[in-house]
């Protein structure tokens, strides 16, 4: 999606002023499998860029979720406490898992737009 920013460990990250809407990318589902349970951070969190806020578990693995920016928490997914195959279905849109105000809008410029996303997508499959 073009208006998306994208982190290496697979999140997406939408952007508006100062609010971050963050979930995983529909390569990362994909990757996992069928999600059957999200495990969410607490509202007023703090979440630093590249470090883990919570975990995301399938049929197949678990896997941290790692925060494309830095900031507060401000508002947890809290569907996917019961509908965590969202994150399956619509990565996106009803799948997102936290909104963040962010601390600092610089920190935009380390990850990649969707063109490098995919070209980092196909490189990193190819390796397997």
């Amino acid at each position: 999606l073009k208006d998306l920013k994208y982190a290496d460990s697979h999140e997406w990250v939408k952007v508006e002023g100062n609010s971050a809407t963050i979930g995983i990318t529909d390569h990362a589902q994909d990757h996992l499998g069928d999600v059957v349970y999200v495990e969410l951070p607490e509202v007023g969190a703090a979440v630093k860029q590249g470090e883990s806020f919570g975990a995301v578990e399938s049929v197949k693995a678990t896997s941290d979720v790692n925060s494309p920016v830095s900031g507060k928490v401000v508002e947890v997914n809290e569907e996917l406490s019961g509908s965590p195959a969202k994150v399956n279905s619509s990565p996106y849109e009803d799948g997102w898992i936290i909104k963040v105000e962010m601390k600092d809008a610089g920190e935009l410029k380390n990850l990649m737009d969707s063109e490098e996303y995919s070209k980092f997508c196909e490189e990193e499959d190819s390796k397997h």
